[in-house]
């Protein structure tokens, strides 16, 4: 490749342009099928190799070809070419396509603003922290590509264009900031991202084994913080998915049913906010026990509490949340007395864990248990945990198909959803009603900027078992063989990745600290960018004094400010018009210099057509003039600076003395 010094201006602004088009293009990589990531890539490293070496650009049927082909592949891998994911992915092939077309100021001017678009589209996927920093650098990169294509003359440097886009964008800034504030907010608008959906702890159904899986991902799955002192670590359950249907393999949830919650709050209530990240699943996993008295208000969402205690909303959660609710911790839920719908939650399937139910109905008929309660039962099963040999671990191998049998006699290794699981057969096998409830237990040691943070690594499975007279009970067997996961609400540490485990086998206090900062940063920007409501725009206006702010008041507000601002521009260009640009200004100086010399030059003359006025006028006496004037010249038509080198007018004005007055 040529030295920078050798390459023409062409071919530097348009390597420029391409380097800020891939970086804008990158985040894509990971949504555009693979082929249109590969293809966008060959066409970039194509119009670079072209720029480099002077070459022609291709013709129009070679792009029309590759248009073609490039619509044929979308339309072969989204099946349409409709739709967000084709739409984007044409987008990205057009943006380098257009690439070749670099021929005029029309088709550059063409690439910027559709490159301000493909910055638009990477919010489609994600409004975090890294993806806002790394668009705001495209942005950056734009400008200062759209100031170069305004600069015809010389080799301005980029460092200087740079500069330039730089004070564009801050001046932009204010309005910008306006509009975020002000601007309404409407739900299809602002909800489209899907920053990390589908990724959750949590599931309709489960499978042994599938919690354990999660345990490894570190990843937060919601922030909470209290408005007081928060509950004790074995008290924060965050309540999920509740499974009562078995099939020998899989648990899955029972339908709802039209009795609705019967709850019995006890106590004082504890108020908290919390900040959901994205899920797959249509349900919040709110602090046990949250009640639809005291249960969150969700602008365009439509929620419910089920019978069995499950928040169920209208769709599945695709966007990040913020609510407010209440919680107590001591409560009864439930029938006190046995009705039909409790059969449900005593069936088993047949042909499956033999000898589980058998041990169970041995279990049941110990003297000491002879026509014990669901509540005695409970304790022997957890006592039977706790001095039988179990172990809790995160890697306890695959079971076969009658797993409880073999988890629960023979190799009594496994997860929360082993012995939850276990748990609720075994009761079942006594006749008991008892299900899984699955969410998150337990969250990091300390909070983050005063939120307590909740991984999916917490996610967590435990029992319910019902008790005649108060109604369901929870139990959770894992505490009886790890009591620090759910006493101090730590859950395992999973493997560490390359870079993390390296840090921390350096220096765990950092790797911890690295950790804390960056989750506060990520928290700031989530609770002051992403969870900026249409509220809390009603909000910012009763700080500004309006009582009952609605859209009006916005609206007004807005008209305000755009009057105020365009008053405020219309008097700095009247102010500007007014002012002399740097060049005129020193053109005018010399003009005067010179006729004290008694050489009549005009404003029209150029540096280079005074000099040879001053040679005409003077002849040798005049050469260190004339000298200086087309250095001059120089500076202003081939370096093309914006404003006179300083270093220019000491040279002229000893040339001047030297020549001196007629």
């Amino acid at each position: 490749m040529k030295p920078a010094a050798r390459m023409t201006r062409e071919a530097r602004d348009t390597l420029f342009l391409l380097a800020v088009i891939g970086w804008t293009l990158l985040p894509h990589a990971g949504h555009v099928p693979v082929w249109c990531s590969g293809l966008a890539a060959a066409i970039l490293g194509w119009r670079a190799w072209l720029a480099v070496g002077n070459r022609p650009l291709p013709g129009r049927w070679v792009l029309v070809a590759l248009l073609l082909a490039a619509g044929g592949l979308t339309f072969w891998s989204e099946r349409t070419l409709l739709g967000k994911e084709a739409g984007v992915t044409l987008i990205v092939v057009l943006m380098t396509l257009k690439t070749l077309e670099l021929r005029a100021r029309r088709d550059a001017l063409v690439v910027f603003f559709l490159g301000f678009f493909v910055v638009l589209t990477n919010f489609l996927y994600s409004q975090s922290l890294l993806v806002a920093a790394s668009m705001l650098l495209s942005v950056w990169g734009l400008l200062a590509a759209l100031v170069l294509a305004h600069m015809p003359v010389g080799r301005p440097p980029l460092a200087r264009a740079g500069a330039l886009a730089a004070r564009a964008a801050l001046l932009g800034a204010p309005v910008m900031v306006v509009l975020f504030l002000l601007f309404p907010r409407f739900g299809p608008l602002w909800g489209v991202p899907e920053d990390a959906a589908g990724r959750t702890g949590l599931s309709g159904t489960m499978r042994l084994g599938g919690v354990a899986s999660v345990a490894n991902d570190e990843t937060i799955a919601l922030r909470v913080r209290f408005d007081g002192a928060p509950p004790p670590p074995e008290a924060m359950y965050f309540r999920g998915p509740v499974l009562g249907r078995f099939d020998g393999v899989d648990w899955t949830r029972l339908p709802d049913v039209p009795a609705g919650a019967r709850v019995q709050v006890l106590g004082t209530p504890r108020h908290y906010e919390m900040t959901l990240e994205p899920s797959r699943l249509a349900m919040l996993p709110l602090l046990e026990l949250t009640p639809a008295t005291a249960g969150p208000q969700l602008d365009g969402w439509s929620l419910r509490l089920r019978q069995d205690l499950q928040w169920q909303l209208d769709r599945p959660l695709s966007d990040r949340i913020r609510l407010q609710a209440s919680a107590w911790t001591d409560y009864r839920h439930g029938p006190r007395r046995t009705t039909p719908e409790l059969d449900d939650w005593r069936r088993l399937p047949p042909g499956y864990n033999p000898r589980t139910l058998a041990w169970a109905q041995a279990l049941q008929a110990r003297p000491e248990l002879a026509g014990a309660d669901a509540r005695t039962l409970a304790a022997a099963l957890l006592r039977h945990v706790a001095d039988g040999g179990y172990g809790y671990t995160l890697e306890p191998g695959t079971y076969g198909r009658d797993a409880i049998d073999e988890f629960w006699l023979d190799r009594k290794l496994g997860f929360c959803e082993h012995f939850a699981a276990a748990f609720v057969v075994a009761m079942r096998a006594m006749g008991v009603p008892a299900r899984i409830v699955t969410g998150y237990q337990g969250t990091d040691p300390a909070p983050v900027d005063g939120w307590w943070i909740v991984r999916q690594s917490n996610a967590h499975a435990w029992a319910e078992y019902w008790q005649p007279g108060d109604g369901w009970q929870r139990a959770d067997p894992t505490a009886a063989v790890a009591p620090e996961r759910v006493q101090r609400g730590r859950s395992l540490p999973p493997t560490p990745g390359l870079v993390a485990g390296t840090i921390g086998a350096v220096n765990p206090a950092l790797a911890a600290r690295l950790r804390e900062a960056w989750e506060t940063i990520n928290n700031r920007w989530n609770q002051a960018v992403l969870n900026y409501s249409r509220q809390r725009q009603f909000d910012l206006l009763r700080a500004l004094g309006v009582e009952s702010p609605d859209w009006e008041d916005l609206a007004r507000a807005l008209i305000v400010l755009a009057a105020l601002a365009s008053a405020t521009g219309a008097g700095w260009a009247l102010w500007d018009r007014h002012r002399q640009d740097p060049w005129q200004r020193l053109q005018a100086r010399v003009q005067r210099a010179l006729a004290a010399r008694g050489v009549e030059v005009g404003p029209q003359h150029a540096p280079r057509a005074r000099a040879e006025r001053v040679r005409a006028a003077l002849g040798a006496a005049g050469e260190p003039l004339a000298v200086e004037l087309e250095a001059l010249d120089r500076l202003r038509y081939g370096e093309g600076l914006e404003r006179p080198a300083r270093r220019w007018w000491p040279g002229f004005a000893k040339a001047l003395r030297q020549v001196g007055r007629p």
